[in-house]
């Protein structure tokens, strides 16, 4: 089994004994982050683009790689971005196989270092397709990140699940995991940007 092989969040959260929680506005403290004059530009030519090519690998390339770049140039060298690489935590726990996209708060490009932020593209277009392969990539991560850190690791682990054009925004700590019952669209870039910043600065 591999994290896209979770069929459902029930099967996350009883596998891995988690209390799931639905929250509205869970991410409304963010504050928004403007686009630099490159990502806005660059969405400009793409996103009309990707929406009439209308595959995951068009919307992945022109609407999902930029604004993650967008995130990984302003914090350079600071964070790191992985795409389609293998992340076997523990393939026991069937908690194996490749990421979509990885962000990881560490200036070190040539492997996965802690922590991390997951990101997954949903399949066909449905956001609730990709929720249990992200949250299970996130029991992963937090795994990862406790092995990782040499004094352990309490902070909280972040997801998100994207069709391109739209997105939904998960949190794990611990045992406990909450989805943002809102989804952000591409036309809030400020505030989607600021919500993704977040995760990859936080320490809290």
């Amino acid at each position: 089994m591999a994290y896209s092989n979770f069929r459902s969040l029930a099967d996350v959260q009883g596998r891995f004994a988690l209390e799931l929680h639905t929250q509205d506005r869970l991410f409304a403290h963010v504050p928004e982050v403007e686009p630099s004059e490159k990502l806005t530009l660059d969405l400009e030519d793409k996103v009309p683009l990707a929406l009439q090519i209308d595959t995951e690998k068009a919307r992945s390339e022109m609407m999902v790689i930029p604004v993650l770049v967008e995130i990984v140039r302003r914090h350079r060298p600071e964070i790191s971005l992985f795409s389609g690489i293998e992340f076997n935590v523990a393939p026991e726990k069937d908690l194996n196989g490749f990421c979509d996209f990885l962000l990881s708060r560490s200036s070190n490009q040539r492997m996965v270092t802690y922590p991390i932020v997951a990101i997954v593209e949903a399949k066909a277009g449905i956001i609730s397709s990709g929720l249990p392969q992200c949250l299970a990539e996130m029991v992963a991560a937090q795994m990862f990140n406790a092995n990782m850190a040499e004094h352990g690791f309490d902070q909280p682990v972040y997801g998100a699940v994207t069709t391109g054009s739209t997105w939904q925004f998960l949190k794990l700590r611990q045992q406990a995991a909450w989805l943002d019952s809102d989804e952000y669209y591409l036309k809030e870039l400020p505030k989607l940007l600021g919500i993704l910043t977040s995760m990859v600065t936080s320490t809290d």
